[in-house]
């Protein structure tokens, strides 16, 4: 398992250098601006809720793998929850009614969200969530500081996008040194570690295609041409703009 692990900290060395993360970094961005791919993470968000419930988690196990992949899941129940909260305070409710963000959540666009999924085995449970407990540290680290500058603006906490979510990540109980020691000292057969291998590239391809796409449309739309905010209040104002966000297909 150590040389799973080792893949993995390659491939989030790589993953982190990707578009995405020198846009959230870039302080001559709007932090509104930052986080307009919001939506496009609806499916996957609330989607990873019900994989984690109805495939990845088995109970009651005797299996010890399995044991870790449900605690981590019973940690995460409630994420969405979060997620649900920052696209409220980010004003998404204002831009679309109920048919037009089924036809969004639907359309090509969200195809990558759609397709992120899991085998079942134990060990595949166990590195899918490896991957990306790693993959949501570098989107986290770096989504926490754009949410900061708005709860100074508006004092309001973004629990999904900001340091909550972060803080909980990092306090799973699979990052526990006894459950790392127990991870890393695992021996798998040949056929295991390279379907396993297999596995990390490509929830690290997915990945990468989901953040590219991302970037691309937190980029597309100027948020300060769509819209100013009252950070005083609770109104905002439309502007005239040659380009409106269009959540229907």
């Amino acid at each position: 398992m150590k040389k799973v692990f080792a893949l993995i900290e390659k491939e989030s060395a790589k993953f982190a250098q990707l578009l995405l993360f020198k846009f959230l970094g870039n302080k001559s961005i709007d932090s509104i601006q930052k986080l307009f791919f919001a939506p496009y993470f609806a499916l996957f968000v609330m989607g990873y809720g019900d994989l984690n419930k109805f495939v990845c988690l088995e109970e009651p196990t005797v299996n010890p793998i399995q044991n870790i992949v449900n605690k981590q899941i019973c940690e995460e129940e409630n994420h969405w929850i979060w997620f649900l909260k920052d696209l409220e305070y980010l004003y998404f409710n204002r831009f679309s009614n109920f048919t037009d963000s089924l036809k969004f959540n639907w359309s090509d666009q969200t195809v990558v969200c759609r397709q992120i999924t899991f085998q079942v085995n134990p060990i595949y449970k166990l590195v899918a969530i490896e991957s990306i407990e790693s993959i949501w540290n570098i989107f986290l680290s770096l989504t926490a500081p754009v949410t900061q500058k708005l709860k100074v603006l508006i004092n309001r906490e973004y629990p999904y996008f900001g340091n909550p979510h972060l803080l909980a990540e990092n306090d799973h109980s699979v990052h526990s040194f006894e459950t790392k020691e127990f991870i890393v000292s695992m021996h798998l057969a040949e056929d295991i570690r390279k379907q396993a291998y297999g596995l990390v590239n490509k929830i690290f391809e997915m990945f990468t295609a989901l953040v590219d796409m991302l970037v691309n449309f937190a980029e597309e739309y100027k948020i300060k041409q769509l819209l100013t905010w009252s950070f005083g209040g609770s109104d905002s104002t439309q502007l005239p703009c040659s380009k409106q966000a269009t959540f229907g297909v």
